[in-house]
């Protein structure tokens, strides 16, 4: 695969998930299991704080591995985000426990993206929701990550009038990287 476009995704990428930190680093302590929205058909509890953070690193831990066939995110944490019937985690995870999380997802992001061929971006990936290549997985997994990161930064700023600041690029110097000035 290209330098340029490895590099692109890389930043953007990482970008991604250094906005979920702020969010996740920002959310006062009170908010932590606050539900963000209750007009939905879901229980409020999938809509606390740590749950839209959890969820989000969940689903980039996953989609980073290609496949759910051998999956397994680090302990503590569980399979329940798969359970068709929508499961919650047995326990409200702790601010500490995601950002570690949220370590373990962006090394596995910068590793991933840094060794991918041009052969493992052509890769179909199979999900309950359809095929697609792992190129095009990579991509909609950093869409969705952006997307609860801006929800969680929303969140906080009608709770806190916290001013969200947007990342443009990779602030943390990469391996195989120059570092973002």
């Amino acid at each position: 695969m290209e330098a340029i476009w490895k590099n692109a995704v890389n930043r953007q990428f990482t970008s991604a998930i250094d906005m979920l930190e702020n969010s996740l680093r920002a959310c006062p302590d009170q908010l932590w299991v606050k539900p963000m929205w209750a007009d939905s058909e879901m229980p409020a509890e999938f809509s606390a704080f740590w749950y839209v953070a959890y969820h989000a690193l969940f689903w980039v831990d996953l989609y980073l591995s290609g496949s759910i066939d051998g999956f397994n995110p680090p302990a503590p944490f569980t399979l329940s985000e798969l359970d068709p019937a929508g499961k919650l985690p047995e326990r409200n995870y702790t601010r500490a426990e995601l950002l570690n999380y949220l370590a373990h997802c962006r090394q596995k992001c910068q590793v991933t993206l840094n060794n991918l061929s041009e052969d493992r971006a052509k890769e179909s990936c199979y999900f309950s929701w359809g095929e697609v290549s792992f190129a095009e997985l990579l991509l909609d997994n950093m869409r969705h990550t952006q997307e609860h990161a801006a929800q969680l930064d929303m969140f906080l700023g009608q709770q806190t009038g916290r001013d969200s600041k947007w990342i443009s690029g990779a602030r943390k110097s990469q391996p195989g990287m120059p570092a973002n000035g």
